[in-house]
């Protein structure tokens, strides 16, 4: 796969429907009509009755099964399987190859309430990835199904993950992440579970010159109740993917570039053969950490006393009118020094307030801070 072939796709493929944080079925549904190669159908409906729709494209031997917005709020991906489509659209030889050689049923958005509400939970405030075991939401009984179904070789489990994250504890933001979930309380090395860690190992080595170093993994403690879990203790390899921060990419726009080439170098690596072998450099991927915050203010003088205290500030998601907003708010304030800013303000021991005069306190929510009497927006 040639990554300069890959980015100059995405110029032609990325689908101009879909753009922010904010996706929803509404949404995808303008991009069905684009689409040729799939079979697309409704294959049940949410606790609300929103339609879950399913696409099937290609039909080869290899069968894979992909699924978005599990989460509702977490879109980075379902904007990335739509790029995905659109090269399948086209002539290029990867596309060709891909449907020759596999079979991918996609649900785009599993969780169309918590799209609509943007909200991690469904309508009954469930959060589908710990109902794989209980299967008490419609939602959770649809993927069930869909699995059962279509007995997939292979599951890629596609979400996104907060600003908060970063490769081990160093200034290095995790833009991506990768796992490969345990299937038992041992969390043995199993066939399947080294199968879907070789093949993060080459998503990882492939991507190194995109990210260096921008690649982290979770850690693998086993609950049954996530799906990627149960997927994979049913003997099926399964790579969770999290889309995560790049920059001031608050839209998740240049991370979308790159999750859609890493969907496609999953794929590819299981089309062309996954080599056992490479699983042992998946270990080799440094494990998340939380050392960011959205702003840090460093070295502002306290209301109480003298001493310097650094401000750190995290954006609240909040959806309003159909439109997402990002509120800052104070969420620590402390000696933050083994912590990292994406945005970093210099305060020079001067006291940081409102522009009424307000001492800033945990949960306070805010646009700007004045420092030295100068207006300081905390916006993304």
């Amino acid at each position: 796969m040639n990554l300069e072939l890959l980015n100059r796709l995405f110029l032609e493929v990325k689908t101009p429907e879909l753009y922010g944080r904010y996706i929803t079925n509404s949404d995808i549904e303008k991009c069905f009509d684009y689409l040729s190669k799939p079979k697309i159908s409704t294959v049940g409906f949410s606790v609300e009755k929103r339609p879950i729709y399913h696409l099937e494209f290609g039909n080869g031997p290899i069968k894979i099964l992909l699924w978005s917005q599990m989460h509702g709020n977490e879109s980075t991906s379902t904007k990335a399987l739509f790029d995905c489509f659109r090269l399948f659209e086209t002539e290029e030889e990867l596309g060709r190859q891909i449907l020759e050689k596999c079979t991918l049923v996609v649900i785009p958005i599993l969780n169309p309430d918590g799209a609509e509400r943007y909200t991690r939970v469904n309508a009954n405030e469930v959060d589908l990835n710990r109902d794989a075991q209980a299967l008490s939401q419609p939602e959770s009984q649809v993927l069930r199904q869909v699995y059962n179904d279509f007995q997939p070789d292979y599951c890629f489990n596609l979400h996104g993950q907060r600003t908060i994250f970063s490769v081990g504890d160093t200034n290095k933001i995790a833009t991506l992440s990768f796992l490969s979930p345990a299937q038992d309380e041992e969390r043995q090395l199993t066939r399947n579970r080294k199968e879907a860690m070789a093949i993060i190992s080459e998503i990882n080595a492939f991507l190194q010159s995109e990210i260096p170093n921008g690649i982290g993994r979770y850690d693998d403690g086993f609950n049954l109740n996530c799906v990627g879990d149960t997927f994979q203790s049913f003997g099926v390899p399964t790579v969770l993917y999290e889309s995560g921060h790049y920059k001031t990419d608050y839209n998740r726009e240049e991370v979308r570039r790159l999750t859609y080439i890493a969907i496609l170098k999953g794929i590819e690596t299981i089309m062309n053969g996954v080599e056992m072998a490479r699983y042992k450099n998946y270990f080799n991927i440094p494990e998340n950490a939380k050392c960011f915050y959205d702003v840090i203010i460093r070295n502002a003088k306290s209301y109480c006393n003298d001493a310097l205290i650094d401000i750190a500030i995290q954006y609240k998601e909040v959806l309003k009118d159909g439109k997402l907003e990002f509120i800052p708010t104070v969420t620590e304030i402390s000696e933050l020094n083994d912590k990292y800013g994406h945005k970093e303000i210099e305060a020079n021991g001067f006291l940081v307030t409102t522009e009424d005069n307000l001492d800033l306190n945990i949960g306070f929510e805010i646009d700007f801070v004045m420092l030295k009497k100068e207006r300081i927006s905390l916006k993304p």
